[in-house]
């Protein structure tokens, strides 16, 4: 079914939203370990035949965790009603009854005749939305990894050797931002790079600011490490630092606390420390503890697995997790 998709990461997520325009769109926040997230799934298979103005996004909430902590996703699964690129409302929880209540009563067909200037308009917000991701934005034919052209990779290049913290847009992946972009900055070409929502411009406009010294004037300094650490602990409410990920742990000891924590139906974030090596030498020193997996809740250092352990034997390991003691 053509309304019943699955977003892998937020751009995706911001691409249905966009396309739904004022029709309603639920975005089911579930996670492969969850077998009532796969009964759900069969729900809205259901009301997607029932409802095919409405689009039904599927999304790993654990792949996404900045979009899960921004609507205050603790649990799965969870629903979050769009209209409009709004949140409408939301369910917590199992329950299917409720569900289709709430699809049946805010599922209204989307203007089919919306006009150009009202479709432009909300490409225009997307594009805003877009550029102000973060406060460094680079519009690129590839990514840092992998950049795809000449012009990008030098761009990439000359950000990294003056440290400047960035994130990018792989236009490639979005015709439809691509050509917008063009028209909406007036700057017809690829590379394009953004400070604090404003256009810098080109690999020309950069190399002159590098050659100036402007540069780091201009764009925000790669953040310092502490800065970094503090800033993945609190990715998420529950946090756990380990070697691999929930659906394929890499150590023993990470594959029982995993064990563990899915036993309490409280949702946590992973890292995995293995992809990163600045971040797994550097949390030993910053929490002072000096092997993993590391748990953390709301920020805070809970422990590894002997404390999770015992916060399991004592009974103490939900209301650890929910923040409650």
């Amino acid at each position: 079914m053509a309304n019943l998709v699955e977003a892998t990461n937020q751009q995706q997520l911001e691409s249905f939203l966009a396309k739904a325009g004022k029709c309603l769109t639920v975005v089911h926040f579930q996670a492969a370990w969850a077998p009532q997230c796969g009964q759900m799934n069969e729900v809205m298979a259901v009301l997607a035949k029932e409802h095919p103005h409405t689009t039904f996004v599927k999304l790993e909430a654990e792949a996404v965790p900045e979009v899960s902590e921004k609507y205050e996703v603790a649990s799965v699964p969870t629903f979050i009603l769009f209209k409009g690129g709004e949140n409408v409302d939301r369910l917590d929880g199992a329950h299917a009854p409720e569900l289709t209540k709430k699809v049946q009563l805010l599922a209204v067909t989307g203007s089919s005749g919306e006009s150009a200037e009202s479709k432009t308009t909300e490409l225009n917000q997307r594009l805003k939305k877009l550029i102000n991701a973060a406060p460094c934005m680079l519009f690129m034919k590839g990514s840092p990894q992998e950049p795809r052209c000449g012009f990008s990779r030098q761009l990439v290049a000359l950000l990294k050797e003056h440290s400047i913290q960035f994130s990018s847009f792989d236009i490639l992946s979005d015709e439809e931002v691509r050509q917008a972009l063009k028209t909406y900055s007036n700057w017809p070409t690829y590379p394009q790079l953004y400070a604090n929502g404003e256009l810098v411009g080109g690999l020309d406009i950069v190399k002159e600011l590098a050659e100036s010294g402007e540069l780091e004037n201009t764009c925000p300094k790669a953040v310092s490490l502490e800065h970094r650490l503090k800033t993945v602990i609190n990715q998420g409410a529950v946090m756990l630092f380990m070697k691999g990920n929930k659906e394929a742990a890499k150590c023993g000891f990470s594959r029982q606390i995993i064990e563990l924590l899915n036993g309490t139906g409280v949702y946590y974030d992973t890292f995995d420390i293995l992809e990163d090596e600045e971040v797994r030498q550097g949390l030993k020193t910053y929490s002072n503890w000096p092997t993993y997996p590391q748990l953390y809740v709301k920020g805070e250092l809970i422990g590894g697995l002997d404390i999770v352990k015992e916060l399991k034997e004592s009974g103490d390991l939900q209301s650890v997790l929910k923040g409650e003691s």
